[in-house]
């Protein structure tokens, strides 16, 4: 996927603490897969693949959280997710070291995703 002019316009905008962090996480998402795709939804930056797969937070501005709308159907062996209500889970991020060292583990997030609804 390549970065779209909204999202673009959206951060260059946007007035965070977190700025460089939530533009790192949007970079994983960007570059993990080109099938997915970007938009603003929900206030912040959203990812799809033929459903919706994770959104941006930025009103939390003590650190970046990922929300991925059916959390539940990915298998994340390495502890990233907290579950959440109506099958949701969250990875959050409180620092660009954290977002480096989770990195593979989001990547692998995402193509789980496409894998699971090319399966579908």
């Amino acid at each position: 996927m390549t970065e779209t002019k909204k999202v673009n316009e959206f951060l260059g905008k946007l007035e965070h603490p977190m700025k460089a962090e939530i533009a790192a996480v949007r970079d994983i998402f960007v570059k993990a897969s080109s099938k997915i795709e970007e938009d603003i939804k929900w206030g912040g930056p959203s990812f799809f693949y033929k459903e919706d797969l994770a959104s941006l937070n930025p009103r939390v501005k003590n650190y970046v959280p990922v929300i991925f709308h059916k959390g539940d159907l990915l298998k994340d062996e390495s502890g990233l997710l907290e579950a959440g209500p109506k099958g949701r889970a969250y990875a959050k991020f409180h620092s660009m070291e954290e977002i480096e060292a989770n990195k593979d583990v989001l990547e692998k997030l995402v193509n789980d995703w496409i894998e699971l609804m090319d399966k579908s």
